[in-house]
């Protein structure tokens, strides 16, 4: 089977890249807008028709689509995960390949749930903000393409390479400076969301179940279990052994300057770190409050519903939390 991957240089697809290269039985082809793609080509700004060609040339049985932009203002999110994704629909239907379209999408997509339910696949999508809304508006280009295709909404992924801007890799950061400096007394903000929290190679799994299932429409992929974000830091804190305080600071909903890249604090400070906040990368952060203390527009909870992963394509999650942040703590103290 030849599986065309779109995005494998991004945190999803490198390792959905690794789980289909240890499939004897795939034929990967990597493309993407960077050097050591097998073919370059930019989503946000190529032609269907060229794609089509492409298409046809190599001629996959499954396109795989993990890329898209996570941050940024409204019109870059609507160019890299909607156009972006209009594009491959778009050639996919001209070209005479035939190939299924397995596409990532996300929690994002669903919005605020009500604490303590489990969200299933067909809730009423209400994203709380931009990144949501252009998530959703690919899941609906790929479901109204006629195409043979599949969404994964994806939870909260984590593990191994989570990316320094998520709530658990600045986590994992602020414990890295306070232990670098000795600094026994560790100040936290935004800890109360509860989120739904799923490894990387989890999902991985998941995308090469349903590159090779006949399952259509949207899938959740999570673990099922909403984890206090507090509760995660206290688990991290044992596996790295920090032996010092943990003072939450938060505070009642409303504005609220973010401290982690804010140009009137430095970065490395390890005593505040707001962790429900954008990353630095989010160049809107630098310029506005951020309402806290839910950047992502999920609300205070989200938990998946994954029935359908397991009834559909034969999936359950395998790695626990505590595994997840083990790994993520081993890469922070490669920097100690």
């Amino acid at each position: 089977m030849r599986v065309l991957l779109i995005g494998a240089n991004g945190y999803l697809g490198r390792f959905v890249a690794d789980r289909l290269l240890a499939d004897p039985a795939v034929q990967l082809t990597a493309l993407g807008r960077g050097d050591d793609a097998d073919v370059r080509f930019d989503l946000a700004s190529g032609s269907p028709g060229a794609l089509t060609r492409f298409l046809d040339a190599v001629h996959p049985g499954v396109v795989v689509n993990c890329a898209g932009a996570t941050r940024g203002g409204a019109r870059e999110l609507t160019r890299h995960n909607t156009v972006a994704v209009a594009t491959v629909c778009e050639a996919l239907r001209r070209s005479g390949c035939g190939a299924r379209l397995v596409q990532i999408g996300c929690a994002a997509e669903y919005g605020p749930s009500q604490h303590g339910s489990s969200t299933a696949e067909d809730a009423v999508p209400r994203p709380g903000g931009p990144y949501g809304v252009s998530k959703l508006a690919a899941t609906e280009l790929v479901l109204g393409s006629g195409l043979d295709a599949v969404v994964l909404r994806v939870f909260s992924p984590t593990g191994p390479g989570t990316p320094a801007g998520s709530p658990l890799g600045r986590l994992a950061e602020a414990m890295r400076r306070a232990m670098q400096t000795g600094d026994g007394e560790l100040k936290l903000g935004g800890l109360g969301a509860q989120r739904d929290f799923v490894d990387v190679r989890d999902v991985a799994r998941a995308v090469h179940a349903a590159s090779l299932s006949a399952a259509q429409g949207v899938i959740n992929i999570g673990s099922g279990r909403a984890v206090r974000l507090r509760d995660a830091a206290a688990i991290l804190a044992r596996v790295a052994g920090y032996g010092g305080a943990l003072h939450e600071l938060d505070g009642p909903p409303g504005p609220l300057r973010p401290s982690i890249g804010h140009p009137r604090e430095p970065l490395g400070h390890p005593r505040h770190e707001p962790l429900g906040h954008r990353s630095d990368s989010d160049h809107t952060a630098h310029s506005a409050p951020v309402a806290y203390p839910y950047p992502d527009g999920c609300g205070s909870w989200q938990q998946a519903d994954v029935r359908t992963a397991r009834d559909r394509l034969g999936w359950r999650p395998r790695i626990n939390l505590e595994e997840s942040l083990a790994d993520i703590w081993m890469e922070a103290a490669c920097r100690i």
